[in-house]
């Protein structure tokens, strides 16, 4: 069986997870919140993976960072969005500060995964 390439990447990996984890972590908003914030945090943090998994099957390292601005635009949207759940005391702070920290991780593991193409190039 042919496994994809974004497959094998950890940054698309560990994205998926986040998915998981941000599903679970917006469940807890209030149900007000559902059409709202929770909604928009889901789509942006779904982008992250998505855009991976497009990025990689472009047909050029160039076209492959494209998408891979565009996750990490989605992470600093996802980012904005938890630091208002933050504020608006949403659920758990801790929960949405491991949620922080995460994405962070995520963008600048995005980040770095543009260098090393931009490198190749």
């Amino acid at each position: 069986m042919y496994v994809q390439k974004f497959r094998k990447l950890t940054v698309w990996q560990r994205s998926i997870k986040f998915v998981t984890f941000i599903y679970e972590l917006t469940s807890k908003f209030p149900h007000t919140e559902r059409f709202g914030l929770v909604d928009q945090i889901r789509r942006a943090t779904v982008s992250i993976v998505l855009n991976i998994a497009e990025g990689s099957g472009a047909g050029s390292d160039a076209e492959f960072i494209r998408f891979l601005k565009m996750a990490q635009r989605s992470a600093y949207e996802v980012l904005a969005a938890l630091e208002i759940a933050i504020s608006l005391k949403m659920t758990s702070v801790t929960s949405l500060q491991n949620a922080l920290l995460e994405v962070d991780e995520l963008s600048a593991m995005i980040g770095g995964l543009i260098k090393k193409l931009k490198a190749a190039s």
